[in-house]
């Protein structure tokens, strides 16, 4: 070995000292020595002489060969499980509330675990391989993994935590009632590489405590870019794990010891409970004791072997920085996926909703993320490793961010598979107190991606909202789309997902970032937004919708205005009439309709596209659209529909429109039958009538 490769004395030394269970100062008085010279090459700092090192040797029970080439040479410790004990204050916390601020869902995992790894991409040249797998383990090898992570000293504090009447307390009966019947239990385990890995110090500031030891302790090093804020990301591991319990096993890019490879601990976070007439707080965490005199009695990380990584399920497919999480006990609390099957479909499926844009790379660099999902019984293959395909799943909207990414797009949508781009202005307002030329803000270009839909496409005309690592925030369909207008998908990109390096995108996602949620799912008000930016900042963000709107109605086509009188164009002959009986006042409680288009097609048939808005509702609404002649004299004759079509958040009933409770808009086209005119249909004023339909809501 190399002087230069070489593992520093320091770090080798403070942990031999640790697992032979001496401290500095019985090594000092050993020697003898100073305390302070100790200290001095625990901290690297200065080097013993070779003399002094093969004193060292002798008293740790080994030869110089061992101190010059770092071997360790103490015994390893035994593992043991510290749970922290109760507040001498006498306060009980019935579970971790970080965990309550996500549902415990698989979809909920795949983002903010996935989120977590693009927020701690090493190599900038190459993407984030992220890699699911899930496991059921029955029989022996459910005995084996229970052994392992000693489940016989943890079992009477699972029951203890079960006992009292709190509702995380309620879902651990259940959990461990299913161990027990069904005798088997399933793990899933989320692998980074080309991440960071869980580095720093046990206990300092770090991504390691802030992972394991810390919550809402956001630590983020990839900067401005980073998708989360609040340090909440991570609970959705235990969320998801029935038993609240998470192993882990970290590569580091940063050496801690002196070494970065199976760095292993394990957590979990039960309620308050009573064991053996000792009550514990909550978490507990598996590891190696702690040696240093304050510290006794935690447990702390440890460097494992290949056999006891295995043994945990917790080896990784090479040795590249990154790191293993071991949910064990996953569920899916949505109810809607049990089986494993249903469970790898809805992973995949998530990482394609929430990362197609990650996956998606250009000429000049490639992708950010690369992601699979591959699921296992009893360490045999069940479900083979499915690479996740963004450009299966959103195949438009793939093809507009590559266009993107190639300088391939165009001002103007000419023909079907054009990727048309607008800049959407964003003023970022000053933080309070911001003295200078930032008093008035600063302007952000955010860029407008929309491409047209085919035929089939669900759902269209939604607008995907993005910053940072492409993280997907939002999905919103814009308002006042002209009807009949070109069916789009459509992708904003904000911040750093527009790829420049300028510094009004650092602004952009600072400014974007703190006007999220902790669910990182909507740009509104939030107290960080208000307490953070000058007066104004709110009113920014809605600002900036309206010009994203304005944006889409520009490119999919202008909005259709239905004024004047006469029949001088086929336009002009278009007209609708509200809900209710003629000459009654709309309303805000009855549904009006937006837009109307239509023409004339060859065969005298009026075809028309109309959009419904609709008011809150206990009920269905059931609507009538009525077709009628506006003819010079006389009344207005009903002409019959050849083809009703529901297109958009409604159902067609025999000749009606359903449309569910809370749905707010709706659109419906129809085609007019010829044989009803009693008139071309080129010489009339056609009317659409909106009726409620006997049985509709009122």
């Amino acid at each position: 070995m190399s002087l230069q490769r070489r593992e520093p004395f320091g770090s080798w030394l403070a942990r031999q000292l640790r697992q032979a269970e001496l401290t500095q100062a019985q090594l000092a008085e050993r020697i003898p020595i100073t305390r302070a010279a100790v200290s001095a090459w625990v901290n690297n700092r200065a080097e013993p002489r070779p003399e002094t090192q093969r004193k060292i040797a002798e008293i740790l029970g080994t030869d110089s060969a061992s101190v010059y080439n770092r071997t360790d040479v103490a015994p390893t410790m035994p593992l043991r499980w510290h749970h922290r004990p109760a507040h001498l204050d006498g306060g009980r916390e019935y579970g971790n509330a970080a965990a309550f601020a996500f549902d415990a869902d698989l979809s909920v995992l795949a983002r903010e675990a996935t989120q977590n790894s693009l927020d701690e991409r090493l190599d900038p040249t190459k993407p984030v391989r992220v890699r699911y797998t899930l496991e059921e383990l029955t029989g022996e090898h459910l005995d084996a993994f229970l052994k392992a992570i000693q489940w016989h000293r943890l079992r009477v504090h699972y029951d203890r935590a079960a006992a009292a009447e709190q509702k995380v307390s309620r879902s651990l009966q259940a959990a461990l009632a299913d161990l027990d019947d069904k005798k088997s239990l399933v793990l899933l385990r989320v692998d980074d590489y080309n991440a960071s890995g869980l580095t720093g110090n046990e206990y300092d500031d770090g991504r390691y405590a802030a992972v394991v030891r810390r919550q809402l302790d956001s630590h983020k090093e990839s900067g401005k870019r980073a998708g989360g804020s609040y340090g909440l990301g991570k609970a959705t591991l235990w969320a998801t794990s029935r038993l609240s319990l998470v192993l882990m096993n970290s590569t580091l890019s940063e050496p801690y010891e002196g070494r970065t490879e199976r760095r292993v601990v394990g957590r979990l976070d039960l309620p308050w409970r009573m064991v053996d007439g000792e009550a514990y707080a909550g978490p507990g965490w598996f590891g190696q004791p702690d040696t240093e005199p304050n510290r006794k009695t935690v447990s702390r990380s440890w460097w494992a072997d290949p056999r006891t990584v295995q043994d945990l399920h917790l080896d990784r497919l090479t040795d590249e920085p990154g790191t293993s999480f071991l949910i064990v006990g996953a569920h899916d609390a949505s109810g809607t996926t049990e089986s494993l099957p249903e469970m790898h479909e809805k992973l995949v499926k998530a990482l394609a909703d929430g990362f197609w844009a990650a996956m998606i790379g250009g000429r000049k660099e490639g992708p950010l993320l690369e992601a699979s999902v591959v699921t296992l019984r009893n360490g045999r293959v069940f479900i083979e490793e499915e690479r996740v395909d963004p450009r299966e799943s959103h195949a438009a909207l793939s093809r507009a961010f590559q266009a993107y990414l190639n300088d391939e797009t165009v001002d103007e949508l000419t023909s079907g598979n054009q990727v048309a781009r607008a800049d959407v202005r964003l003023v970022v307002p000053p933080r309070r107190g911001e003295a200078g030329g930032q008093k008035k803000g600063r302007e952000h270009l955010a860029v407008l991606l929309l491409t047209p839909a085919e035929d089939g496409d669900e759902p269209v005309n939604q607008v995907v909202h993005m910053r940072g690592t492409r993280m997907t925030i939002m999905k919103r369909r814009p308002r006042d789309l002209p009807i009949g207008a070109t069916r789009f998908h459509a992708v904003l990109l904000a911040g750093s997902a527009t790829d420049r390096k300028t510094d009004d995108v650092d602004f952009a996602e600072q400014f974007l970032r703190a006007s999220e949620p902790p669910e990182h799912d909507r740009w509104e008000h939030t107290e960080e937004l208000t307490s953070v930016y000058a007066r104004g900042a709110v009113s920014r963000l809605r600002e900036f919708r309206v010009e994203i709107e304005d944006a889409v109605r520009r490119l999919v086509g202008r909005r259709v205005t239905n004024s004047g009188d006469g029949p001088a164009t086929l336009r002009e002959l278009l007209k609708l009439d509200g809900f209710g009986p003629r000459g009654v006042h709309r309303t805000q409680n009855v549904p009006t309709v937006r837009n109307i288009r239509g023409h004339v097609d060859g065969t005298g048939a009026w075809n028309v596209w109309v959009d419904l808005k609709l008011p809150e509702a206990d009920d269905p609404w059931l609507l009538t659209p009525v077709a009628k002649f506006d003819v010079r004299s006389g009344g207005r004759p009903a002409v019959e529909w050849k083809d009703l079509v529901a297109t958009e958040n409604c159902r067609e009933e025999n000749g009606n429109l359903v449309v569910e409770p809370g749905v707010r808009s709706a659109a419906f086209s129809g085609v007019t039958d010829p044989s009803s005119h009693p008139v071309s249909g080129s010489l009339a004023r056609l009317v659409v009538d909106i009726q409620k339909a006997r049985g509709g809501a009122a």
